[in-house]
């Protein structure tokens, strides 16, 4: 039945984006060590070397953030959509 299929398609791609954003979170948290260490040290050396590092760790954080996001919205939608086949597959039952 195509309603199975597509159900079992959604599921698929449900176990994927968590996987997705499992990395991601364990990549942001590791991401947030390593701003706070380029902060400190910028603070401390007062460098443009130690600037630039800091605004580099900044932008790597907020991309992996923006992902992050990206990747829960998906989530969401396809919790959405399984919820809704998976009622159109109970309503189809005899």
């Amino acid at each position: 039945m195509d309603l199975e299929k597509n159900f079992q398609q959604v599921r698929e791609r449900l176990i994927k984006a968590r996987e997705e954003l499992r990395i991601v979170e364990e990549q942001l948290l590791y991401q947030m060590d390593v701003l706070e260490e380029a902060k400190t040290r910028m603070l401390v050396a007062e460098t443009p070397l130690a600037d630039r590092d800091y605004r580099v760790a900044r932008e790597d954080h907020d991309r992996l953030q923006k992902q992050r996001d990206e990747a829960s919205a998906v989530i969401t939608e396809l919790q959405a959509e399984q919820d809704r086949l998976l009622d159109r597959l109970l309503a189809s039952r005899p």
